[in-house]
């Protein structure tokens, strides 16, 4: 049978913010994909955008594709 990555990925309600960084004016997104050996993958991805609302709603895109495998 073979195995599928599988992200990790936590939702705090209290930090709408989860995921995201700010580097230098930028929104980036980190998340980490747990590999079928064992191993993990740390995933960091530019959002391209200043704006704090439009890289939430990138993170959540991202996520739904990393929780459907698409991450890889």
């Amino acid at each position: 049978m073979k195995q599928t990555p599988v992200a990790s990925i936590r939702i705090l309600a209290d930090n709408p913010d989860h995921h995201l960084w700010n580097n230098n004016g930028t929104f980036w997104c980190h998340y980490t994909i747990h590999l079928p050996d064992y191993t993990k993958r740390r995933v960091r991805q530019s959002l391209g955008t200043p704006c704090i609302e439009r890289a939430r709603k990138l993170r959540d895109q991202l996520l739904r594709r990393a929780v459907k495998g698409g991450a890889l």
